[in-house]
């Protein structure tokens, strides 16, 4: 798959932001959208989800929205899951929907990304047939305790706790629970404490039941299988054999 990158204008702001699309040579494919991690741009996930966007023939759309969450980034104030950067996510894929099957849209992010998975699933759920969310920050004010270490560059990105909760999944539950998503979180993460997603995981259960968000706790840290986090997508793409059991 021949990699294309592509600027798109921001229906918020009218800045030019770019994206990395990697189109199947096949008509009418899926699309998997790939978010880059916390400290990172487009280009951090090429590795981990170009061979299995070609291996399921899948077209792969890596956005930038907005670049790292990190005070180096002179625009990070717009980073970090800003509505900025939640439209730009947007703004990306409305531009190549017309080159991709529309009904098998997906939505994969790990550590920074996993955030910003659970942000979109806030803003637009109805967008994704799946969203994979792994070991996401779900309560930005909380993490500024729970590891000093991002503290500095999270207040840079976010300059009152109020913008803190404007960009917390925690805020957006009711809309959360309106996706089809799955987060993963390892029980011994050293950087994201697993009690981020089950607090998220128990605000919606609490309020929407029924809903079909799923967590998975695993043993590993800080980590994404991506073996395991396609399996999910495939499954609700494709539909997965189950067996009942019987007492």
């Amino acid at each position: 798959m021949k990699q294309t990158e592509i600027l798109v204008k921001s229906t918020l702001d009218g800045t030019m932001q770019p994206s990395l699309f990697y189109k199947s040579p096949n008509a009418n494919r899926p699309l998997l959208v790939g978010l880059h991690t916390w400290s990172y741009d487009r280009f951090n996930q090429i590795e981990n989800m170009l061979p299995y966007a070609e291996k399921y023939d899948f077209n792969l759309l890596l956005p930038e929205f907005r670049g790292p969450n990190l005070m180096s980034n002179p625009i990070c104030t717009q980073a970090c899951g800003s509505r900025l950067a939640r439209q730009d996510v947007k703004d990306a894929i409305d531009a190549v929907i017309d080159e991709v099957d529309k009904d098998n849209i997906f939505l994969l992010g790990l550590s920074g990304g996993g955030h910003m998975a659970l942000m979109m699933a806030g803003f637009i759920p109805e967008y994704f047939k799946a969203i994979g969310s792994y070991v996401p920050i779900t309560d930005l004010e909380k993490w500024t305790v729970q590891n000093p270490d991002y503290a500095d560059n999270l207040r840079a990105c976010c300059v009152s706790v109020e913008e803190m909760a404007d960009r917390s999944p925690m805020s957006y539950i009711d809309n959360i629970a309106k996706a089809n998503i799955k987060v993963f979180h390892g029980k011994y993460d050293p950087v994201v404490p697993v009690c981020q997603s089950l607090e998220l995981f128990d605000a919606i259960m609490k309020k929407h039941p029924t809903s079909r968000v799923f967590l998975d706790i695993f043993d590993g840290g800080h980590e994404i299988d991506m073996e395991q986090a396609m399996y999910w997508l495939l499954s609700q793409y494709n539909g997965a054999k189950k067996t009942k059991v019987t007492g």
